[in-house]
């Protein structure tokens, strides 16, 4: 029997790797240059950032990241392609994971738009928790929403570098996700849109254990 982990908590917000949101116009080059992921491991996320929860509650990031490991991911709920994938990748790594959201991982995901609602932030809550299917699930997978400057000192703490693009109103950004330590240190970077489930638990065992990986090339989608 494997030993399950003792304390772990996935920070959804996605850490999006080196593939770009797909725009209807080709990017300029000054754009492509400020996009992608710059891995800043054991580096500190600013847990005193203050954003709103799914039920419309605010929330500071230590009431979510203290004592188990964290899989942020940078997204925004209404992305008309990569976010999704990249969600639809993590749920599907996580379910092959005998680890429980909730109980011994938690998953933040947050919103890099300002715009976005809470009410979209419940709709995807309901979405991916009912897809995972495991009790106990809605109480640590957070979908969380917040002001400019909030996102952009969560994004700039992880190297997370994303435009807007107002000709298309989409934000251009890469894919990937990011596993935190309990205390909120950067432990782990893992690119694309798909995560396999070896791949997931070995970086929440290790994070539990607050250990810091290695850098990994990004890979382009």
């Amino acid at each position: 029997m494997q030993p399950r982990l003792s304390h772990l908590l996935v920070f959804g917000g996605l850490v999006l790797g080196s593939a770009l949101c797909v725009t209807a116009q080709p990017l300029d080059d000054s754009v492509a240059d400020g996009i992608g992921i710059e891995q800043k491991l054991d580096a500190q996320v600013p847990l005193e950032l203050s954003f709103r929860d799914e039920t419309g509650n605010m929330v500071r990031l230590d009431q979510l990241v203290n004592d188990r490991p964290v899989i942020l991911a940078l997204a925004y709920y209404e992305c008309p392609m990569l976010c999704t994938q990249v969600l639809n990748g993590l749920l599907r790594g996580l379910r092959v994971v005998d680890f429980d959201i909730g109980q011994d991982f938690d998953v933040l995901t947050v919103s890099i738009d300002p715009g976005e609602t809470s009410a979209l932030a419940a709709g995807k809550k309901r979405e991916y928790v009912g897809g995972y299917g495991r009790d106990g699930a809605g109480s640590g997978w957070h979908f969380l929403t917040g002001d400019q400057a909030s996102i952009d000192a969560l994004a700039e703490s992880v190297g997370f570098k994303y435009e807007y693009d107002a000709e298309t109103d989409n934000y251009i950004h890469a894919s990937g996700i990011m596993v935190l330590t309990p205390e909120g240190r950067i432990a782990r970077y893992l690119y694309g849109i798909e995560y396999s489930p070896k791949d997931l638990r070995l970086s929440l065992v290790e994070a539990a254990q607050h250990k810091i990986g290695n850098p990994v090339d990004e890979l382009l989608l």
